[in-house]
């Protein structure tokens, strides 16, 4: 095992705990609400003074849509889990490129190192534009991490923003990138890295 599949493997395990304790904390929420216990008990009040963070923010976004508010409980941790595996997406892009890169370096292979860096730097792209179109449904541009999206894709999407109509109330542009970048991947793939 090397040390890239060891912090793999930590980063795995710390992402996959996160989530677990998550789902577990909000169903403990979900189970003490829906039943007769006493609101005011010790146990209630820890696990609503632990869930809330999580919780009321995605309660505040549904509201704005018009949704029913207990539907949160449920979609905190869909949340989690997608949050999670964008994280571990990220981690694996990363972790190619960078076991890639070495492998090059260690046979002197110039074209492999360009194609594995380049295959990288696309890979982490397609995400942060993955997490830009499906973060945009509920955060708002204000916030610092969407204002981050905007800023690192604009450059991209902007252009074939103008290019591309939306279709009704849909931009198809993300996916058009995408499926430019995926091709694109694909090409450095099968020439570079082979």
């Amino acid at each position: 095992m090397t040390i890239l599949d060891l912090i793999y493997f930590v980063i795995w395990y710390i992402v996959v705990s996160a989530i677990v304790g998550i789902v577990l904390l909000v169903v403990a929420r979900v189970i003490v609400n829906y039943a007769d216990m006493n609101p005011f008990s010790r146990t209630a009040i820890t696990i609503r003074r632990f869930s809330d963070p999580l919780v009321h923010p995605i309660r505040g976004i549904l509201a704005s849509y018009g949704v029913d508010q207990k539907f949160a409980p449920f979609v905190t941790i869909l949340i989690a889990i997608l949050i999670g595996w964008f994280l571990l997406q990220l981690v694996v892009a990363v972790i190619f490129t960078l076991r890639g890169t070495i492998t090059s370096l260690q046979r002197g292979s110039l074209s492999s190192l360009i194609g594995f860096i380049l295959y990288g730097v696309l890979a982490v792209y397609s995400l942060l534009i993955i997490m830009r179109v499906i973060f945009a449904w509920g955060l708002t541009y204000g916030s610092r991490f969407m204002r981050f999206l905007i800023r690192t894709t604009d450059p991209i999407l902007v252009p074939f923003r103008r290019i591309i109509p939306p279709l009704g109330r849909f931009d198809i542009s993300p996916i058009i990138v995408l499926l430019i970048l995926q091709l694109f991947q694909n090409a450095i793939a099968g020439t570079l890295i082979r």
